[in-house]
């Protein structure tokens, strides 16, 4: 998934990553341009998954 397909989709995936994973509040997905790696750092802490299993989980959704 590139970025500019990333940035397109991400309040449809905010949305069922919400649905996914409870514990995630708007400020954790919270995405800026140039923030993608502070943004995996943020779902891997949260979630206890590498950054590769999270994307993974959003090129899924």
């Amino acid at each position: 998934m590139n970025e500019l397909t990333f940035k397109g989709e991400w309040n449809e995936l905010k949305g069922k990553l919400k649905q996914k994973y409870a514990q995630l509040t708007e400020d954790d997905l919270i995405y800026a341009k140039g923030k993608e790696d502070e943004l995996l750092g943020r779902l891997q802490k949260k979630l206890g998954q590498g950054q590769d299993e999270i994307r993974q989980v959003i090129a899924n959704l």
